[in-house]
C-alpha cells in the first residue's frame, strides 16, 4: 500500500474546486454567507505565513478569541430576552397584587408620573385601562391573562381603537418584562387611549363569546 498523501493548502484547494466543479454537484456554488465565510477562513490561514521562521500560527488562537467573543455576545445578547419572556409567561400583568381597582391603578399611575417614573407611570396606568374594562363587564377578569391577550380581546370590540391598544400592551411588555425605559410620551398615549375606552361603547356584534363578560 502506497503511504496516504497530505497535500498543502493550495494542493488541497485546487483539489476541492475540481471536485465541486463535477456535474453531480449543480449547488455547489457557495451563497455569499458560506463566501464570507470562507474569505475570513482564508484570511486567517494567510496569518500563518508561507514558511518557516515567519511568526507564531495565529490562526487557531484568533478562531478561539472569536468563539469566545460570540459566545459572550449571545450570554449578553440573548439570555435577557429569555429571562423577559419567562417572567412575561409567568407573570400576571397585574402583578402580586391583583386587588386593585381601575381608579386605584390610575392614582398610582398619576402619582409616579408626578414624580417622573415614566416606567411605573405606564405600567399602572396600562393596567387601570385592563382592569376598568373587567370592571365594565367587557372582558372576563381571569387570573394569568398577558397584556397581549387583554390587547387582543380589546381590540376585537373597540375596532378602532385596536392599533393603540396592540402599541400600548407592547409598551407595557417592554417596560415591564424588557426593562426598557420609559417617557412622557409613552405614559400620555396610555393615559389618553384608557379615557378614550371610557368614552366608547363596545362592539359585541359577529364575536364570540369566550372571554367577554357581555352579552349573554
Amino acid at each position: 500500500m502506497e503511504p496516504p498523501v497530505t497535500p498543502d493548502r493550495d494542493e488541497a484547494r485546487r483539489w476541492a474546486t475540481e471536485e465541486l466543479s463535477n456535474p453531480r454537484y449543480p449547488d455547489a456554488r457557495p451563497g455569499w454567507l458560506d463566501q464570507l465565510w470562507r474569505d475570513f477562513l482564508d484570511w486567517l490561514a494567510s496569518l500563518e505565513g508561507d514558511g518557516p521562521g515567519t511568526g507564531p500560527n495565529l490562526a487557531i488562537p484568533l478562531i478561539v478569541v472569536l468563539a469566545v467573543a460570540l459566545i459572550i455576545a449571545a450570554i449578553v445578547v440573548v439570555r435577557p430576552r429569555l429571562n423577559a419572556r419567562r417572567r412575561k409567561e409567568a407573570e400576571d400583568l397585574y402583578g402580586d397584587d391583583p386587588t386593585v381597582d381601575a381608579e386605584g391603578y390610575r392614582r398610582r399611575a398619576g402619582t409616579a408620573a408626578d414624580a417622573g417614573n415614566w416606567p411605573a407611570a405606564v405600567v399602572d396606568q396600562f393596567r387601570a385601562l385592563v382592569r376598568s374594562a373587567e370592571e365594565r363587564d367587557i372582558i372576563d377578569a381571569r387570573a394569568g391573562r398577558t397584556a397581549d391577550e387583554a390587547a387582543g380581546q380589546l381590540g376585537q370590540v373597540f375596532g378602532t381603537a385596536q392599533s393603540k391598544l396592540l402599541a400600548s400592551a407592547g409598551i407595557f411588555d417592554a417596560v415591564r418584562y424588557g426593562e426598557q425605559a420609559a417617557t412622557r410620551a409613552d405614559y400620555e398615549s396610555v393615559r389618553q387611549l384608557d379615557a378614550d375606552l371610557l368614552a366608547q361603547k363596545p362592539d359585541f356584534a359577529g364575536q364570540a363569546h369566550t372571554g367577554f363578560a357581555v352579552p349573554r
